[in-house]
């Protein structure tokens, strides 16, 4: 019988104390459509469950379903959309996926698992025999992860897919035992469905730690998840480089030689990148004005932006949204 990390009984709550936090907690506004590839400039709907603006279906911090339960009812195509307090895994298990993913296409042909973060928009496209299952998290059980994760904790903040491989029957185990325990009502349910939540996101952080051993072989990565996590939070109010690392307690120079080494780019070009990425979604997918975009990013003023953005695209924002539109 497998330990289950004991920081997860803190993060246990009855489910009747859930019940009006979370229905509180997920009043979001939908738009009227959407679509799977290159829709014109309307506002991506944000979604609690697909097709679900304010219903939060159960008192728990995490939903589980089947592919197929909600796909099937939208002829196999979930439309793109994101959600604002929310991050899903979708377990692949068998039959084929198209997953498009902040714009990123990929085809899945065998057994993966895909992180959606909050905020990203995402849509699926799934063949009739798909297998598999959605695990929605609600962001007070994610951020109570990503503590405990530690310098692991990357794996809930960007888009990942994560081929199972030679583990496929531990990982179709551990997804059938969180289904089935979601859908029971026997004793410590809380505490087991939560632990198997607690193993799914160990298995998934080590992945991280493999694929950045692999890919970028050096220390610091603990750092650049956390400055990750701060710039995700405070891209719009525009802190300097020295701010981002007087809150990691280290020297700008450091923070710049880590971003290099590990980036590719400095921490500024980290910052700019993440403020392009929100301004080219508002652009795409969205019906705000430039005006209005640059006023949502920050700057205090549009010529500003439209320069910012033209410096780093290398067009104009009207041209980028004319562009796109035409397909």
């Amino acid at each position: 019988m497998c330990a289950f990390p004991v920081f997860l009984v803190d993060c246990l709550f009855t489910r009747r104390h859930f019940t009006s936090q979370v229905l509180d907690f997920y009043k979001l506004k939908a738009a009227k459509r959407d679509f799977f590839l290159k829709p014109p400039a309307l506002t991506v709907p944000v979604f609690v469950l697909y097709g679900d603006p304010l219903v939060w279906p159960t008192p728990d911090l995490l939903h589980c379903e089947s592919i197929p339960q909600r796909s099937r009812l939208h002829r196999w195509e979930i439309q793109l959309h994101r959600h604002a307090d929310l991050a899903q895994l979708l377990y692949v298990r068998k039959g084929w996926a198209e997953l498009n993913v902040d714009g990123q296409l990929t085809r899945v042909e065998e057994a993966a698992i895909q992180v959606v973060p909050a905020l990203c928009i995402h849509g699926f496209r799934f063949s009739e025999n798909i297998d598999g299952f959605v695990v929605t998290l609600a962001m007070p059980l994610v951020a109570r992860l990503q503590e405990h994760l530690g310098g692991q904790s990357a794996v809930f903040n960007e888009p990942g897919l994560y081929r199972v491989g030679q583990e496929r029957r531990y990982i179709d185990t551990l997804f059938a035992a969180i289904n089935n325990e979601y859908n029971s009502e026997a004793p410590a349910r809380d505490l087991l469905l939560q632990s198997l939540i607690g193993v799914l996101a160990v298995w998934l952080g080590r992945q991280v730690m493999v694929r950045d051993a692999q890919e970028r072989p050096e220390r610091g990565q603990a750092y650049l998840s956390r400055f990750a996590q701060l710039v995700e939070a405070h891209f719009t109010q525009h802190w300097a480089v020295e701010r981002y690392a007087r809150q990691l307690g280290i020297t700008p120079a450091y923070l710049n030689g880590l971003c290099r080494r590990l980036r590719g780019q400095t921490a500024l070009g980290v910052l700019h990148q993440r403020l392009l990425l929100e301004a080219k979604r508002n652009l795409l997918y969205t019906g705000l004005t430039v005006n209005e975009i640059a006023d949502l990013l920050g700057f205090s003023e549009p010529a500003y932006f439209t320069r910012f953005f033209k410096r780093l695209a290398g067009v104009s924002p009207t041209a980028f949204r004319q562009a796109s539109a035409r397909g």
